[in-house]
């Protein structure tokens, strides 16, 4: 069953043509799998916005969806054909290179797409901060042509079909009245110009695609999914238009020693229970190596003992969190005989003194809450 359109784009139902169409090019920037490498789903995803826009940005298909749902488009002979795009690479067109569908005037300057990439780094590197190297398909100008999509030394003639406007006009009545839709001429792409010879190397798109090597700084106190912007080492843009941005994602990878809560880090110290009665010295691990702590005699399970400027760094202050460490009492299981009756003499010495809670003492469920920062 497919999704309901607003849901995919985003957006409000009473949301405008203008809102309709932001949105729709944020996510296309963000779902094309040429930019959006790292996602197998995402040219599905892709194709499932561009028929959401494709059906929200036409008041008769957006009329009758709003009535009777995909159901209504289908009874009524509504096909999908990408909003107008003619075919999937019609829209990498309007977004790296070709006519931008979305109002840009026919020969202006065009921005080029944002690229993403992923990235893993430990949790020690998030700490300290690290230098990446990372390789991502780019969009550049062709070097032959210059993107003007010419053999070198060949003329470029006014495009015949669109008259060199660039775009394509198309009048038809609906039920609501005369409607008028453009969409750029898919001869010369919205250049309004045409190579008699197309350039040999990039078959008259005046676009190569390159690898590109770049060393990245990951600054210290990154955290896990956030990203990080390179103006301009995206995909290049058309027509002098400024090239777009690469986003690197960086993933922290789990450290089986901590939990990371913001700047705090969290570490269970697992503690038999004679040591917790009798009071001990343990060592627990910290990102600066390890560190003995004190336990008094007497402590309950779920105590929480923090290291003071032992978390993880703060991005804009530099200033280092704590670190929780949670005191994880251990009851002692597969008791043989002796040590049986040397717990049940134990236990009948025990008096209300020794089992009484002392006025400060919190509850069981209060110290993990306050473990993990609750």
């Amino acid at each position: 069953m497919k999704r309901d359109a607003y849901e995919v784009l985003g957006v409000s139902r009473d949301a405008d043509e203008k809102a309709i169409k932001k949105r729709f090019r944020v996510l296309a920037r963000e779902l094309h799998p040429d930019v959006n490498q790292h996602d197998p789903e995402a040219e599905e995803k892709f194709k499932e916005a561009a028929e959401a826009y494709e059906i929200l940005s036409d008041p008769e298909r957006r009329a009758v969806y709003d009535r009777y749902g995909h159901e209504g488009l289908d009874s009524r002979g509504f096909h999908s054909n990408f909003g107008g795009f003619g075919s999937f690479g019609d829209i990498f067109d309007a977004f790296f290179g070709g006519g931008d569908p979305f109002g840009a005037a026919a020969g202006g300057a065009v921005q080029g797409g944002d690229v993403m990439v992923a990235v893993e780094i430990s949790l020690a590197d998030a700490a300290t901060g690290t230098n990446v190297e990372v390789s991502y398909e780019a969009v550049d100008v062709c070097p032959r042509c210059h993107g003007n999509q010419a053999e070198p030394g060949t003329p470029i003639e006014t495009c015949q079909r669109c008259g060199g406007a660039g775009q394509l006009r198309a009048v038809s009545r609906t039920a609501f009245g005369q409607l008028v839709r453009s969409q750029v001429c898919d001869t010369c792409g919205g250049d309004g110009r045409v190579p008699t010879v197309p350039c040999a190397e990039c078959h008259g798109r005046g676009r190569t695609t390159s690898t590109r090597t770049l060393d990245v700084d990951i600054p210290a106190g990154i955290a896990d999914e956030q990203r990080i912007r390179l103006t301009g080492r995206g995909h290049a843009g058309d027509r002098g238009g400024p090239a777009g941005d690469l986003y690197v994602l960086v993933r922290v990878a789990e450290d089986e020693r901590f939990v990371r809560d913001g700047d705090d880090l969290v570490a269970v110290v697992n503690l038999p229970a004679p040591d917790a009665a009798l009071g001990t010295t343990v060592t627990v691990p910290t990102l600066d190596g390890e560190e003995d702590v004190e336990i008094a005699e007497g402590t309950q399970p779920g105590t929480v003992i923090t290291l003071r400027g032992k978390g993880m760094p703060s991005l804009r202050t530099r200033r280092r969190g704590d670190q929780r460490v949670l005191v994880n009492v251990q009851i002692p299981r597969n008791l043989d005989d002796a040590q049986r009756q040397m717990l049940e003499r134990f236990s009948q010495t025990l008096t209300e003194e020794n089992l009484r809670e002392e006025p400060h003492d919190e509850s069981l469920f209060g110290r993990v809450r306050r473990a993990f920062g609750g």
